[in-house]
């Protein structure tokens, strides 16, 4: 098949999960209210943290931050999909495709590095408690937050860089519900190996970088814990971090889900299915974690939605 540089009349075809109507309808409406749970759930420990002057600490500051990038991630991706079902059209066009791959990067990327930042946090409250508001004060969060957004956005344009070169086939299908750079990727009928360098380079270390900081924190937390003599000592300190941890196994199991389902499995959808979990299961996922397991986050809210306890 001739290769040809795609323009702006052509588009690339998501197929998603089924064409069947039945299914579509049951995926539509699936897919819609976890959507609306997302946003809802997120915009509440936004607000819930902005109301409650004793959440203006740098924990909630960061969790705030996780929240909005939350809101962003999904919507990058889940919108399109709905938008493909209710209007039975699966063409997106290529300068959508490369909009929503470059901003699934940029809010990909920014969960990663907050999650770290979020483990650093506590580390630094469990380990150097005297020390806690010196170091962790409003210029360094700023600062941090600043950092984590510019790593993400120069990240996400230079892998979005390596592909606008590439050229496309006529009528490419994507085997996936939204514009994955991998997908799209080898789909691509010229050379890619630039493109897979970058890719792997990023995975390597914007990915296994941040993670390898999270365990290191919490390395030190345990040991810091363990010193600590008594029981109750040692279950408030981790206490402080089981809702970080939970969001943070959440987030890196289902994303190496993902990447072993692509790598056992040459089936596609099946990959697409399980990219579901850390594409809309996860952010949607965190706020009950985050309300469900922290007393200072259920107090914010309830306050918020005007209930007395």
């Amino acid at each position: 098949m001739e290769s040809e540089n795609v323009t702006g009349n052509r588009e690339f075809l998501l197929l998603g999960f089924s064409e069947e109507p039945e299914v579509q309808s049951l995926i539509f409406v699936l897919f819609l209210s976890m959507y609306l749970i997302t946003v809802l759930g997120n915009l509440l420990i936004i607000l819930a943290v902005s109301s409650d002057p004793h959440l203006h600490t740098p924990m909630y500051f960061f969790l705030s931050n996780l929240s909005f990038v939350d809101i962003c991630y999904t919507s990058t991706t889940v919108p399109q999909m709905l938008v493909n079902i209710q209007t039975h059209k699966k063409g997106i066009s290529f300068e959508r495709c490369i909009s929503q791959m470059y901003f699934f990067i940029l809010f990909v990327g920014l969960d990663n590095f907050l999650l770290t930042v979020m483990a650093i946090d506590r580390y630094v409250a469990i380990c150097h408690p005297l020390h806690y508001t010196t170091i962790m004060n409003p210029q360094v969060c700023g600062l941090l937050l600043l950092v984590c957004w510019a790593m993400s956005a120069l990240d996400s344009l230079l892998e979005i860089l390596m592909v606008l070169p590439l050229s496309f086939c006529a009528h490419v299908e994507i085997p996936h519900f939204f514009c994955e750079l991998n997908q799209v990727v080898h789909l691509a009928c010229s050379d890619t190996f630039f493109s897979d360098l970058v890719m792997y380079l990023s995975v390597g270390f914007l990915g296994g970088g941040p993670f390898a900081g999270i365990l290191f924190s919490y390395s030190k937390i345990v040991s810091s814990i363990c010193r600590i003599s008594s029981a109750q000592g040692k279950l408030k300190a981790f206490s402080t971090c089981t809702s970080h941890l939970s969001v943070v196994s959440l987030f890196y199991g289902t994303a190496l889900g993902v990447y072993l389902s692509s790598a056992v499995s040459e089936n596609s959808q099946s990959t697409a299915v399980a990219s579901v979990a850390y594409t809309v299961v996860t952010p949607m996922l965190n706020p009950f974690i985050y309300s469900l397991r922290n007393k200072d986050i259920k107090r914010a809210l309830t306050s918020l939605l005007g209930k007395k306890q």
